[in-house]
């Protein structure tokens, strides 16, 4: 290792798909490589940094500790690579390019249509990879380099890590509209009452709902768990279930009179989807224009989609 002349450089590329991959087969499609090139490759690596990079685990190959450790500095060295070698400015109608976004259900329902649709008119041979994970998990992938950025509802930044805001949302609740038919709304005994469809990584579930849920002595009865955020609203009619919700998320529903639609009968905080990314992209111009894309599809949908005002919570005093 004293010496880049007796190394390919090359290997770091196939490194850096390995890494993201765990899978050698598919690791050859993304470089378009066979499979025994790739498989030579790796063990020109594991022979090179005296580590096996990738061993077979549970449900397939998980990384080493080393290979770990190097995720971090491969990413931010060959991104600096490819600014170094690519051209000096970013040119949309042009380029070809994938970038790899990580990003929760709810951004995507949210976001993702209007910016497909910006990127085909301004840049038809940019595409995306598109994937879905625990928010620490998208968080973990942001900062190791193998999201490209990552849109969501986010707790915490690594080191290098930064976060621009998108868009405000708060929180709604859904019902069967037959089953409301003489108030439109729970108060907080009926919502109590009723068994929920919950939208949660299992991860994630304690969430602000059971958290303000808590703070009233009760405790919601969980009826069905779901991942999706988009699937939830159709679990909910022709039953007596109740979806607490992004607000955001119920747009396409809003007009649908099988549904009654209302603030939480308790208060919730608002809270914002964001847009991660590492600084290691800073001095690259095309990650600095689909940045620009985000945000501008970010603005767009969310005043596409902006909610009916909520009312009040209704109190048990109320």
């Amino acid at each position: 290792m004293n010496s880049l002349r007796g190394i390919d450089l090359n290997l770091l590329v196939v490194l850096e798909a390995l890494l993201a991959e765990r899978h050698i087969s598919r690791a050859a499609l993304r470089l378009q490589l066979s499979q025994p090139a790739v498989s030579h490759s790796l063990g020109r690596l594991r022979h090179l940094l005296d580590d096996p990079l990738l061993v077979r685990g549970q449900g397939g190959l998980v990384l080493t500790p080393r290979a770990h450790e190097l995720a971090g500095p491969l990413a931010e060295a060959l991104a600096q690579v490819r600014i170094l070698l690519g051209p000096t400015g970013f040119q949309p109608a042009t380029a070809r390019r994938t970038f790899r976004l990580a990003m929760s259900d709810y951004g995507a329902l949210v976001v993702l249509p209007q910016l497909l649709r910006t990127l085909r008119k301004a840049a038809p041979n940019v595409d995306l990879t598109v994937t879905q994970a625990s928010r620490e998990a998208m968080t973990a992938q942001v900062a190791d380099g193998e999201a490209d950025l990552a849109i969501g509802v986010f707790a915490y930044r690594p080191e290098g890590v930064r976060e621009t805001p998108l868009f405000d949302d708060g929180y709604a609740c859904v019902v069967d509209a037959a089953t409301v038919r003489d108030s439109g709304r729970l108060d907080q005994v009926a919502y109590l009452a009723r068994s929920h469809v919950l939208v949660a990584n299992t991860s994630e579930r304690m969430d602000a709902i059971d958290a303000a849920v808590a703070k009233l002595g009760g405790r919601r009865k969980i009826a069905c768990t779901v991942p999706h955020w988009s699937v939830a609203p159709a679990l909910i009619a022709g039953t007596n279930l109740v979806l607490t919700t992004a607000r955001r998320t119920l747009a396409a529903i809003e007009e649908d009179p099988r549904y009654a639609i209302f603030a939480p009968p308790f208060a919730l905080p608002d809270f914002h989807c964001g847009m991660l990314w590492h600084t290691r992209a800073e001095a690259d111009p095309g990650h600095a224009w689909l940045r620009e894309r985000v945000e501008q599809a970010a603005a767009l949908a969310a005043q596409a989609q902006t909610p009916r005002a909520a009312e009040a919570p209704i109190s048990l005093r109320g």
